[in-house]
């Protein structure tokens, strides 16, 4: 064979060589090919999908917290929350200026907050951003910073609902009031999904939905806004008039037991809490726990009619004005001489109060106060409401028993105070506090006697027309009610010179509507009883709620309580109350 010939058999097996070593290399492919796809699919599939597949919490939509006629006071809307991935945000500590102008912190701060977790996966920046800022956050285009959807709560109508509302966190948990005690009504169930995300951890597909959310359910309250704003206004008013150091005030519908208004000051603003001191967080009107003075002796009265051993014409005699129970004294600041009933109400006398007390023996007149609600909660689901203190009768020593007749001994909240007020105006009947809207009343329980709380109704509108309330008049209607005086307790003993100013009261006083309680806590102005401090807030926030609700007068318009109050002398009206 020639070389030629040699040279081209040569070239001839080199070049199927070659190719055969490529088909060898194509079949090799196809078979790992075939391989992964067909034998380690599933295998391989799931090592892909635990790399981007992810499983994320859909939050569930917050319910609605309405007012009695479906106005929004507590509502959900959607906002952004700025968190970063540190180490690619790192990469960017040019850009971290901007960043931190944007969100309103020094440098330093956002330095401390990132860099010491640079190891971490996962930062937030800050939560709950303006619209503004999340739109700012995302033109800086930088790696590592992402914005992702929230819930914020929203209170429209601010601190005027504020202590009945509560607030939640910034995960939207209940922490106070309403959003705290039905924060599982409201919360309602997150649901859950499977996303792809990519490399810097954003979703790409919405691969699909696993648990469907559950929205939360709304909360109708009792609370009509209109009388809630009323009674703000006013209370706010009489707080600032009088530099008192704090003030509340309930109404309370008595036929159904609802709460119309809860109001209290200081008051904060739930939507912007930055820098605001928990004090002003306290719910006072179901938390606080105070002496209510003369306010109690309508019961006092209420439990002697109720025993058949008085009648409300029965005569006490007070004279001289001054009544030694053992070695301790207690005073009228006039001799009042003989007194009715209605006249130891309306002259508010603690020697005629304490005489009928000692009368009764201490098991009726401690089991009277339990009846009306004294010692035990309202039942009104609003969280830290206080129980209240009433001493079992067996313990009770003399001048005790006989102080309990005009409110020293004992203390109760606001809302303990409106419902014994509701047993009055509800012709003798007992229910819980509500302040969710009622379908159905609850259950009743009678307490005393219609005629009973009939004849104490009438006491109390002798209060209002001639005693040292005239100043809680509405015209055109009838208005049965009594101030209180008391001086604060410190210690072991009474503050000289510190006071809370008190008035419960209902109108009409034929048939209530409506049943409130004023307490106005320290006034500083040298006005301090509360015929003059707390009556007239009663009068203004009733004189609104009868139009609101459209309530009908039931007296023919008189003159203003103002000139009444001149005009019967307001001096002496002051005298009455000076020991109350």
């Amino acid at each position: 064979m020639s070389p030629r010939a040699e040279q081209r058999r040569d070239l001839r097996f080199r070049r199927r060589f070659v190719v055969g070593l490529f088909l060898a290399g194509a079949l090799v492919l196809c078979w790992r090919a075939l391989d992964l796809q067909i034998n380690k699919r599933e295998f391989l599939q799931s090592h892909g999908d635990a790399r981007y597949l992810r499983k994320e919490k859909i939050d569930a939509n917050r319910g609605m917290i309405l007012d009695r006629n479906g106005e929004p006071l507590a509502i959900s809307t959607l906002t952004q929350s700025a968190w970063v991935q540190p180490k690619s945000f790192i990469e960017s500590r040019d850009k971290w200026p901007k960043v931190a102008k944007i969100l309103g912190m020094p440098r330093e701060q956002l330095e401390n907050l990132i860099m010491p977790r640079r190891q971490k996966k996962f930062v937030y920046l800050q939560r709950h951003l303006t619209p503004d800022e999340g739109e700012a956050l995302r033109k800086l285009d930088i790696d590592g910073l992402h914005l992702q959807e929230e819930q914020r709560r929203y209170y429209p109508a601010g601190e005027v609902t504020a202590h009945i509302l509560g607030f939640t966190n910034v995960d939207d948990q209940g922490q106070e009031g309403i959003e705290l005690s039905y924060n599982q009504i409201l919360k309602g169930e997150p649901g859950q999904r499977r996303v792809i995300k990519d490399n810097l951890g954003r979703v790409v597909e919405d691969v699909e939905r696993l648990r469907a959310t559950r929205p939360g359910k709304d909360v109708r309250l009792s609370i009509d806004q209109r009388i809630q704003y009323a009674a703000y206004r006013a209370l706010k008013l009489a707080v600032q008039q009088n530099e008192a150091r704090a003030g509340m005030m309930v109404v309370i519908d008595p036929e159904t037991a609802e709460i119309v208004a809860l109001v209290n000051q200081p008051s904060f603003n739930p939507n912007n809490r930055d820098k605001l001191a928990s004090e002003r967080y306290r719910n006072r009107a179901v938390t606080d726990l105070f002496e209510p003075g003369s306010t109690i002796k309508p019961f006092t009265l209420a439990a002697a009619l109720e025993t058949g051993q008085f009648t409300p014409a029965s005569i006490i005699d007070t004279t001289p004005g001054r009544f030694r129970v053992g070695r301790d004294l207690v005073k009228d600041i006039h001799n009042y001489g003989v007194l009715d009933f209605g006249g130891i109400i309306e002259k508010s006398s603690n020697v005629g109060a304490s005489k009928v007390a000692l009368a009764l023996e201490p098991e009726v007149l401690w089991q009277a106060f339990r009846d009306f609600g004294f010692g035990s909660i309202s039942e009104v689901a609003l969280p830290g409401e206080g129980y209240g203190r009433l001493n079992e009768f067996r313990n009770w020593s003399e001048i005790e028993h006989a102080t309990l007749a005009f409110g020293y001994g004992l203390s109760v909240t606001a809302a303990q105070l409106a419902r014994a007020y509701m047993v009055l105006a509800n012709d003798g009947f007992m229910q819980p506090l509500s302040i969710v809207k009622v379908d159905e009343p609850s259950p009743r329980k009678r307490i005393i006697k219609a005629e009973t709380a009939q004849q104490v109704r009438q006491m109390l509108t002798r209060v209002i027309t001639k005693g040292t309330g005239v100043l809680a008049q509405v015209p055109g209607y009838s208005v049965a009610g009594k101030t209180g005086t008391v001086h604060k307790s410190i210690g072991a003993g009474y503050a000289e010179h510190r006071y809370r100013s008190l008035f419960a009261g209902m109108i009409p006083a034929g048939k209530p509507r409506l049943v409130a309680v004023v307490i106005i806590d320290e006034p500083q102005r040298g006005k301090y009883y509360g015929g003059l401090v707390a009556a007239p807030v009663f009068s203004s926030v009733m004189r609104e709620a009868v139009r609101i609700l459209n309530i009908p007068p039931d007296q023919p318009v008189q003159a203003t309580p103002e000139a009444v109050w001149l005009a019967t002398g307001h001096e002496g009206a002051r005298a009455a109350e000076a020991t109350q």
